[in-house]
């Protein structure tokens, strides 16, 4: 790991003035889960890292007319244990759940895990955001079982937050601070997108702007998420789907179907969304809704199984947004 300088400041204008406006020179430090590992990997080598923890304001839940704001550095165990959160927002404390390290809860934080960076192993070893040496793709050769399904390339990881696509699957917002106050909203489906070249980032924060905190509106949206891991133990998911609706009688409306670790940023299933839009949500429905979220999808050499689990995560969120039972 190289030397680095460590401030530590105590309020939000101070924490973006430290930032400074060049790419990779700061970098913030919240639960530090994602950030102290790629530096050891030499992936991050900030000249300065920032710490947020001790800027109170950063860390709230709370409840207005605007919804409910969660703080960027609140803990996903404080989310988990959120009764608020817990009555509306099941999709979001099952996504959470199966993060199933009672540590990594109660250090890691929900800023943290929307912009933390690959796990795929091609950039963790040094070859970039797109795994390239040489101009050529060591991912479409090479060892891709865990890798993207969804996108196209020239990036082929799969984006790691499980809360993502549950949080973009509720219209939540995601609020930026920059220099001199300025603030910024940015919808969470907006906030991602796929690099085209090395060196590029996932998200649209600026080099000098902090991820404030997350906000959901009150829309009253029913929702349900559906992770398949291939261990039950400390994990990452193969594949997730988070559905929210609203219901009219029987009848879904406004919907949403988003899916988890199949595309470099979490992937809005439109045409899923589309096949429940005015039907009832039972076995049948949800059946065809998950398959087409798989509509599209474009499996590497070693990945093809990933098609099935999206036909079966969306069927069984699907499911759990209308309260029905869903197979273990």
């Amino acid at each position: 790991m190289n030397a680095f300088e460590y401030a530590n400041p105590k309020t939000l204008d101070e924490a973006v003035a430290l930032l400074g406006a060049n790419a990779g020179d700061a970098e913030c430090l919240a639960g530090g889960s994602d950030l102290v590992n790629a530096m050891k990997d030499g992936v991050a080598s900030p000249k300065r890292v920032v710490n947020l923890k001790n800027i109170a304001d950063l860390r709230a839940i709370q409840s207005d007319d605007k919804g409910l704001r969660i703080g960027a550095t609140a803990t996903l165990a404080d989310i988990l244990n959120n009764e608020a959160v817990k009555q509306a927002y099941p999709s979001l404390t099952h996504a959470i759940s199966q993060i199933k390290s009672p540590q990594v809860r109660n250090v890691a934080t929900l800023g943290g895990n929307l912009c933390q960076r690959p796990r795929c192993w091609y950039y963790r070893l040094g070859y970039g955001i797109l795994g390239q040496q040489e101009g050529k793709s060591l991912v479409m050769e090479g060892d891709n079982r865990f890798h993207a399904i969804f996108g196209g390339g020239p990036a082929y990881f799969v984006h790691p937050s499980s809360t993502a696509p549950v949080l973009i699957s509720l219209d939540a917002v995601a609020t930026l601070r920059g220099p001199n106050g300025a603030s910024r909203d940015v919808p969470l489906a907006e906030f991602y997108r796929i690099p085209q070249q090395n060196g590029e980032r996932e998200t649209v924060v600026q080099p000098n702007e902090i991820l404030t905190c997350v906000t959901i509106p009150p829309k009253g949206l029913k929702n349900g998420h559906y992770a398949i891991k291939q261990r039950e133990c400390v994990d990452w998911p193969l594949v997730e789907a988070a559905v929210a609706c609203t219901f009219e009688g029987d009848t879904a409306r406004n919907v949403k179907v988003v899916l988890g670790h199949v595309a470099p940023m979490p992937w809005v299933a439109a045409k899923a969304a589309q096949a429940l839009e005015g039907q009832p949500i039972n076995e049948e429905t949800a059946a065809r809704a998950g398959e087409a979220a798989a509509d599209g999808a474009t499996p590497l050499s070693k990945n093809g199984y990933k098609v099935q689990l999206v036909k079966t995560a969306v069927k069984r969120a699907a499911l759990a947004a209308a309260g029905k039972p869903v197979e273990a």
